[in-house]
């Protein structure tokens, strides 16, 4: 199970911190990532962090703003977001992946405006 939290409303230029909390299964054997799907458009990558948590990788359109860890001593991944646009508006999903196992978050809204 992954349970995401931290979404909200925040204007542009503010920040937010999502978290992901997993449950039932060996989380640090999984790879984590990050989703998001705006209104109307289809869900895409924007970060991905290896099960160690020394590797990690982010779509061009988040790089320098957006920062993934994790902590697998709390079975938690996180998102670290600044700078954030009105762009970055949509719903953020966590995901868990290892060898053919795949598991989605149910997502939290993350809302950018003034």
């Amino acid at each position: 199970q992954l349970v995401e939290s931290g979404g909200g409303l925040v204007q542009p230029g503010g920040s937010l911190r999502l978290s992901c909390a997993a449950s039932g299964f060996p989380f640090s054997n999984y790879v984590m990532s990050w989703y998001r799907q705006a209104p109307g458009k289809e869900r895409a990558l924007v970060a991905t962090i290896n099960s160690a948590g020394g590797n990690t990788n982010y779509a061009d359109s988040v790089k320098g703003r957006f920062s993934i860890s994790r902590d697998n001593s709390k079975n938690t991944v996180y998102l670290q977001m600044n700078s954030l646009k009105p762009d970055d508006t949509a719903v953020y999903y966590c995901n868990a992946w290892f060898l053919l196992r795949n598991y989605w978050g149910q997502g939290t809204q993350v809302t950018v405006s003034s």
